[in-house]
């Protein structure tokens, strides 16, 4: 079972690469460095959100894991 707080670092470490790339792909459309920054905060910032939710709503779904073994008394 993952903590509140690993599911949150692992959003974030994520998301700065996955919105890094985000936003070079803007600044090579655009070729304005402020809009392509924003367009990667925004990205980063919402898709942040929505990994942990992700996370959380799957830490409480036993699909495909192992069921613990039962022990007789």
């Amino acid at each position: 079972m993952e903590s509140h707080y690993r599911s949150l670092v692992k959003a974030v470490s994520y998301r700065v690469l996955g919105s890094a790339a985000t936003a070079m792909i803007a600044f090579v459309f655009t070729h304005k460095p402020m809009l392509s920054l924003g367009v990667g905060v925004a990205d980063m910032v919402t898709k942040i959100g929505l990994y942990y939710l992700h996370e959380r709503i799957w830490e409480r779904i036993h699909f495909g894991r192992p069921k613990a073994p039962e022990y007789e008394i």
